[in-house]
């Protein structure tokens, strides 16, 4: 099988497949630029096998390279575009790529980069010099049918997300292409008519699985957009496009909802709101369904099992698994404990590259055992309460930090963009909880009697010894919240007010 050409079987050749600002392709033409980009990678010198570094915007030719990767046999490589060549280097030198495919607009930096590694990889682009100039390469190509690879065989990788420290090699399986629509059709009802936009970008799991595979798979059209997303942003693309299925993440949830974008997407067409990368504040839920008339679908996946594994659809939070996932926990443990859980899904990673420690701990017999920790309830249903590391026993008590932001997020209503919170030690060498907060511009008063309050009504045992008031949270590159950076925002607001 080849996932790539798997992604292409189904949709009608009229049929609009991907649409990027005035642009758009149908799925005939789109198979067809697949085969010619695949028989330029091939003239480029590309084996099976062979490392591609996709290093560039959303775009469509963004997918015709990258799709062209694995139609070739290749395996492909999404990369952040807003990586700065600092960054990029460590991982072009750990991933061992063979190409580097971007825009003009980078390609000198690109290159000169590239000569600093050895074996230095080969810049693909479009501008003239010392790149492989990919127009003449695509010009000259002839259409090559699908390289024909064991499910087993490496299709893509992709980067976990960076919020708790080192970003890893995630490398998934040409099976990936079966069935990522599985969540989309089995729980949204999604179908080739459907139109999905997608805020996050393609490097990231999130996108790249739930939008453009699930939508390709399914015949749909599917929504890119080069400019980084911002409620005024969504709002003008929604208007323009008109989508019917639309994925983001809480904190532009968030910021939809206080800027007013939120009421100006109701009646526009959209049929699901889907919020994944982190857990949704119930506030943000309840004001999102009061503004639009529809609750969003909360969705949960990772990097290692590319598309969402587990979903909850009303107010309770609680998670259930996604058609074709399987769930299974830890039976020693008391069902009051939180504890990791194992899941199995057709697209679920075979493992990390040069990871061995993690290999070992997240991965085994064909199941995957994320670091976030969930309380498993009577009915089947999971409550999500964060990673290990947010799980604190305060005064001998159990506490998640997502216990503490979501009693907060809730209090502080409209007048609070975003609220985190994070295990410390008191100078005693007691475990403690700091939080920390952003208020929406102008409700500054409003959000700090609110928070203050809610502290108050805590038990407590889950009530921060200290509360920052930021003015801003640090975020990944996929917008959510890097929450192994939470720590020096605490030291940073602490010595800022001289306290020892």
């Amino acid at each position: 099988m080849n996932a790539a050409e798997c992604l292409l079987s189904v949709g009608a050749d009229a049929a609009v497949a991907l649409e990027c600002a005035d642009q758009r392709i149908g799925y005939g033409k789109l198979r067809d630029a697949v085969r010619r980009a695949a028989g330029a990678w091939r003239a480029l010198g590309l084996a099976p096998g062979t490392r591609v570094v996709i290093f560039a915007p959303d775009s469509i030719d963004w997918v015709i390279a990258y799709l062209g990767v694995i139609w070739a046999g290749g395996v492909a490589i999404a990369v952040n575009p807003r990586l700065g060549l600092s960054d990029l280097g460590p991982i072009l030198t750990d991933s061992e790529v063979r190409y580097i495919w971007c825009e003009a607009d980078v390609a000198i930096g690109v290159s000169i980069l590239a000569t600093t590694l050895s074996p230095a990889p080969a810049v693909v682009s479009t501008a003239a010099g010392e790149c492989l100039d990919w127009a003449a390469a695509l010009q000259a190509a002839t259409s090559v049918e699908a390289s024909a690879r064991q499910e087993d065989d490496p299709a893509l990788w992709i980067g976990t997300s960076g919020t708790t420290g080192i970003p890893k090699g995630v490398i998934h399986a040409q099976r990936v292409g079966l069935e990522p629509h599985s969540f989309a059709q089995g729980v949204l009802g999604a179908t080739g008519a459907d139109r999905l936009y997608s805020t996050s970008k393609l490097f990231f799991a999130y996108a790249l699985a739930n939008s453009l595979f699930a939508g390709l798979r399914l015949g749909a059209t599917v929504i890119l957009d080069r400019e980084r997303p911002n409620p005024e942003r969504v709002q003008a693309m929604v208007a323009r496009h008109r989508p019917t299925i639309l994925f983001t993440v809480p904190t532009l949830y968030s910021k939809m909802l206080h800027e007013g974008a939120a009421s100006a997407l109701a009646g526009c067409g959209i049929r699901h709101f889907v919020s994944a990368g982190e857990a949704m504040p119930n506030g943000v839920r309840s004001g999102w369904a009061a503004a639009t008339g529809k609750s969003p679908v909360s969705g949960y996946g990772t990097s290692e099992t590319l598309c969402l594994v587990l979903y909850g659809d009303d107010e309770s939070g609680l998670l259930r698994p996604t058609p074709l996932t399987s769930v299974r926990y830890a039976e020693e443990t008391a069902a009051e404990i939180p504890q990791r859980i194992w899941v199995r899904n057709p697209t679920l990673a075979q493992g990390y590259w040069r990871r061995p420690e993690a290999q070992a701990d997240g991965f085994r017999d064909g199941w995957f055992s994320p670091g976030d920790m969930f309380l498993c309830r009577s009915d089947g249903r999971l409550e999500f309460t964060g990673r290990k590391d947010d799980l604190l026993k305060v005064s001998g008590q159990w506490v998640s930090t997502l216990w503490v932001e979501q009693a907060l997020a809730e209090a502080g209503g409209d007048a609070v963009e975003q609220v985190a919170a994070v295990g410390v030690s008191t100078p005693d060498g007691l475990t403690t909880i700091a939080a920390m907060a952003v208020a929406v511009p102008g409700h500054e008063d409003q959000a700090r009697r609110r928070v203050d309050a809610a502290i108050e009504r805590l038990p407590k045992y889950r009530r921060p010894c200290w509360l920052h008031w930021v003015s801003e949270l640090p975020l990944t590159a996929t917008g959510k919240l890097q929450r192994s950076r939470l720590r020096d925002v605490h030291e940073s607001a602490v010595s800022a007010k001289g306290i020892p």
